[in-house]
């Protein structure tokens, strides 16, 4: 299972009242940490698939979502729960960093 894109308009719908956890990197196309983040996550979502879903969510092409949530830096990863914000990772890190972050939090 690939990462899923996630917008303004379905964050509801795919996040909030999702079977399962949703973890929701937001991330730019210009942004350098983002890049190096997004195979790891990419490995995660296929690894983890039956635990936690791995979305994506473009800061610049749908703001709304990460003024919501009071998104400040770039690539910062949330981790949403029975339809609540239950961890936020801020900045790159490594795969175990991330995988050890979600199962804290699942």
């Amino acid at each position: 299972m690939a990462t899923k894109n996630v917008t303004d308009e379905n964050f509801e719908t795919e996040v909030l009242k999702a079977d399962k956890p949703v973890v929701v990197d937001f991330w730019a196309e210009w942004c350098g940490p983002c890049k190096q983040v997004a195979p790891i996550l990419e490995e995660i979502s296929n690894e983890m698939k039956d635990q936690v879903v791995i979305a994506k969510h473009n800061i610049d092409e749908e703001p709304n979502q990460p003024t919501k949530w009071g998104i400040r830096g770039i690539p910062t990863m949330l981790l949403f729960k029975d339809n609540e914000l239950k961890a936020t990772k801020v900045g790159a890190t490594t795969k175990s960093n991330i995988i050890s972050w979600i199962k804290e939090n699942i």
